[in-house]
């Protein structure tokens, strides 16, 4: 990755959120070789040999010396193809995080998942680096997961996928069964009791689904009905007018991102049923056209903060030249995560992994987060609401962890 040299653009916050991680409650968080035993056959005896296992990579061009003063740590994105723009943001959010803490002590070297996961994986190991940061999606996980955990290298990872957690795989992505789960909170202190459900399918409904029902198990309230539709204009249209037929409800999730949840909320509140609350999910956030329909004045939703996001992104638009993606800012805290338990991390030796489990949590760009024992960040979320033409927040997010 080549990167413009730009005069360095500093601002106070970043120092500020720097100075912070000393605080308590909110403290920062050679490969092994697969060896063929030789053995001597008889002549006349046929031997079925298995193909041999692939080759670990030689160190590359990345490889350095052994260095006393730095940590080494890959970060694994995609730099080509139809997501290299994200990965290039990442990476970008990388090298401002560096230079905005003065950070001398660690070489953060990126590699290419575009062009196979696992290859990039295997090198990043034989190059030496004991930490992974990356990848950006769930699907690569178990490639990079089966080449550093032989190693012993962890993996925080930038997807918000669940379940490809574990003991190695830390993932730092905002969850939506988070935002759906801290929603159904507020909406149920705040009068409603029925709820509906537009569920796209795949994946990422299911989920939200489980999120949906578990949420009301532990804050009361009922689900009455939902429908399932495929992504697409008509198919989620449909599905609203289904679940309007049906009714019983007062208030109705719509698990899907801002463009179709304004279509559906359209369908869901005409004729008489403009009281319909409607809640969204974590992928509303930060988007324009929320602003621009009535059919969606008065939903709610809940996301991390944007309060620092919006003096990174003008730090990161001055240095780079462009706006970031919204998900550049896990780049940015992924390592700041690392700096603080860096002051505890011997150069050369692993990657202390208990130290990320502080239950105090960490704070970044997008505020206070800490890993349970399953590897998932909780993040302190605020909820929001869509008002004409802005989006406020109704119900702050918390400064730090109870408990």
């Amino acid at each position: 990755m080549k990167l413009t040299a730009k005069p360095v653009f500093r601002v106070d916050w970043m120092r500020a959120v720097g100075e912070t991680l000393n605080r308590r409650t909110l403290t920062i968080a050679g490969t092994a070789l697969l060896l063929s035993g030789c053995q001597l056959v008889p002549k006349t005896e046929t031997v079925s040999t298995a193909p041999p296992p692939a080759p670990t990579p030689e160190p590359s061009a990345t490889a350095l010396p052994t260095d006393s003063e730095r940590h080494r740590v890959a970060l694994l994105v995609p730099m080509s193809g139809t997501t290299a723009e994200v990965g290039q943001s990442l990476a970008n959010a990388t090298t401002m995080a560096l230079l905005d803490t003065n950070a001398g002590n660690l070489r953060i070297t990126t590699y290419d998942t575009s062009r196979g996961a696992a290859s990039a994986a295997r090198q990043a190991i034989a190059d030496g680096n004991r930490l992974i940061l990356g990848p950006l999606l769930a699907d690569n996980v178990p490639a990079v997961q089966a080449a550093a955990r032989p190693a012993n290298v962890p993996v925080i990872g930038f997807s918000n996928d669940a379940t490809v957690a574990s003991a190695d795989v830390f993932i730092m992505g905002h969850i939506p069964e988070q935002s759906i789960r801290r929603s159904i909170q507020y909406a149920r202190a705040n009068g409603s009791n029925s709820f509906g459900a537009l569920l796209p399918e795949g994946d990422y409904g299911q989920r939200s689904y489980n999120a949906l029902q578990n949420s009301l198990l532990d804050y009361g309230g009922s689900l009455v009905g939902f429908e399932r539709y495929a992504r697409g204009n008509t198919s989620i249209v449909g599905a609203a007018q289904r679940l309007r037929t049906r009714g019983g409800y007062d208030t109705v999730l719509i698990a899907d991102g801002a463009r179709l949840g304004v279509q559906a909320a359209g369908e869901l509140r005409s004729d008489g049923a403009e009281g319909t609350r409607i809640l969204g999910t974590e992928l509303w956030s930060g988007e324009s056209t929320l602003t621009r329909s009535s059919a969606v004045n008065g939903a709610l939703f809940s996301a991390v903060s944007d309060r620092r996001f919006r003096r990174f992104a003008e730090s990161y638009e001055a240095r780079f030249g462009t706006r970031p993606y919204r998900i550049a800012t896990l780049g940015y805290d992924s390592v700041l995560l690392t700096l603080r338990i860096a002051r505890d991390w011997r150069v050369g030796s692993n990657f202390p992994v208990s130290q990320m489990y502080d239950s105090g949590g960490f704070l970044g760009v997008d505020g206070p987060f800490r890993f349970n024992r399953g590897g998932i960040a909780e993040r302190a979320l605020e909820v929001r609401e869509v008002r004409g033409d802005q989006v406020v927040a109704v119900d702050a997010a918390p400064s730090s962890f109870e408990d």
